[in-house]
């Protein structure tokens, strides 16, 4: 009786151990698909490895949904596109199997802005597939979410409220509401919906604080860029940022002159401020005064060819000309510094003498990652050495 007993124990040991060895075989093969998936790459690089490991993961159980979502941390685009894939299909699967997915989990994902913004934002679209009031429960607390697509999604609510209250004659209540919509949007169509009525309202905005953009600067120029030969030639500024030098230029000797724009959105028109000239190079400066060491956005819109530098490091380059310009048509990471940081744009002009290929301009912000300005510590200028 007792060697029964003891068999028997021996053997629920040995099937606990087995599952026990089961799961942690079965989590291991989920990471080790989940990395595969993640590194694929270009030109096929990775690709057929991804796709048994996308097959594999489309049976993993929906409890697996969090884990799926958490991997889209540190994956390329073209990663993130082979994750949703997957996250899709087992969502998708269980729904129609069971009608239920573990909301609970999906809304703590959601929640979480540690997390991937793509990912939180799948999380919400499946969430609200088996939860309808979590729309209402969630989007009013994220109007200054790190997701652009959540901030839109709550600045949306409050401009049909701020409507609301229009149609009923509320305009204290109007104001207030659009007030709240504005300080959270960072889209330009939502942004130009909400201070078209504020306006009407006798409301003042001020749009070049909202959006951050950086107004004062100093302008040198022309230097010559017959030819298009001026893009890779490393004029003095490129060198030395000194306010007080004077250079030969295209026409004769030039030299540093501080620059404003009253433009709204501030755009500076580079032909006005110096001179017409086609086949051209200007070169801009200013000072972005951080309170720390961080990496932000450098937004930039201009229909010329153009590079920048960040304390004396080239950042970008386009070698491109007229191909139209709108807010925020180029967007780059930079490392700021605590305190001053030397900003640089190089803008080349070229022959062209149809009326389209006139202008020649520029726009520039710094911001975060979702769009949100972040303000210079000073707008001084002359700071830059």
């Amino acid at each position: 009786m007792r060697m029964h007993v003891q068999n028997r124990c021996f053997a629920v040991c040995c099937v606990s151990a087995f599952l026990a060895l089961g799961l942690s075989l079965r989590a291991a093969s989920v990471d080790e698909n989940l990395r595969a998936i993640k590194s694929v790459g270009a030109e096929g690089k990775g690709h057929a490895a991804a796709i048994v490991a996308v097959k594999e993961l489309a049976n993993a159980p929906v409890e697996s949904l969090p884990l799926l979502l958490k991997s889209f941390e540190g994956a390329s685009p073209l990663a993130v596109n082979w994750l949703r894939s997957t996250v899709d299909t087992v969502a998708d699967r269980a729904l129609k199997k069971t009608g239920k997915l573990p909301a609970a989990a999906l809304e703590s994902f959601v929640k979480d802005t540690d997390r991937s913004p793509e990912a939180r934002r799948l999380a919400y679209e499946w969430l609200i597939k088996v939860d309808a009031t979590a729309s209402d429960r969630l989007i009013p607390g994220m109007l200054n979410d790190a997701s652009p697509e959540f901030r839109r999604d709550a600045v949306e609510r409050l401009m049909t409220q701020a409507t609301t209250a229009h149609d009923a004659n509320e305009k204290e209540a109007e104001a207030k509401l659009l007030r709240q919509a504005l300080s959270g949007a960072i889209d330009d169509d939502q942004v130009k919906a909400i201070v078209k009525p504020l306006r009407e309202l006798g409301e003042t905005v001020d749009l070049q604080k909202h959006f951050g953009f950086l107004t004062e600067w100093n302008l040198i120029g022309p230097f010559d860029n017959v030819g298009l030969k001026g893009f890779e030639v490393a004029y003095p500024p490129e060198k030395e940022v000194n306010l007080k030098g004077k250079y030969a230029g295209k026409s004769g000797e030039i030299e540093w002159k501080p620059f404003a724009t009253e433009d709204e959105y501030g755009t500076f028109d580079i032909a006005k401020k110096t001179e017409p000239f086609k086949g051209a190079v200007t070169y801009a400066t200013t000072t972005f005064v951080s309170d720390q060491a961080r990496d932000l956005e450098i937004r930039l819109g201009t229909p010329n060819a153009w590079k920048l530098w960040v304390n004396g490091v080239q950042i970008f380059a386009r070698d491109e000309y007229h191909r139209g310009t709108f807010l925020d048509q180029y967007k780059v990471t930079a490392k700021f510094k605590p305190g001053p940081n030397v900003i640089l744009l190089k803008v080349c002009q070229n022959e062209q003498k149809e009326e389209w290929a006139q202008a020649w301009s520029f726009q520039l912000r710094v911001c975060d990652r979702s769009g949100v300005a972040i303000p210079t510590s000073t707008a001084a200028t002359t700071s830059a050495k």
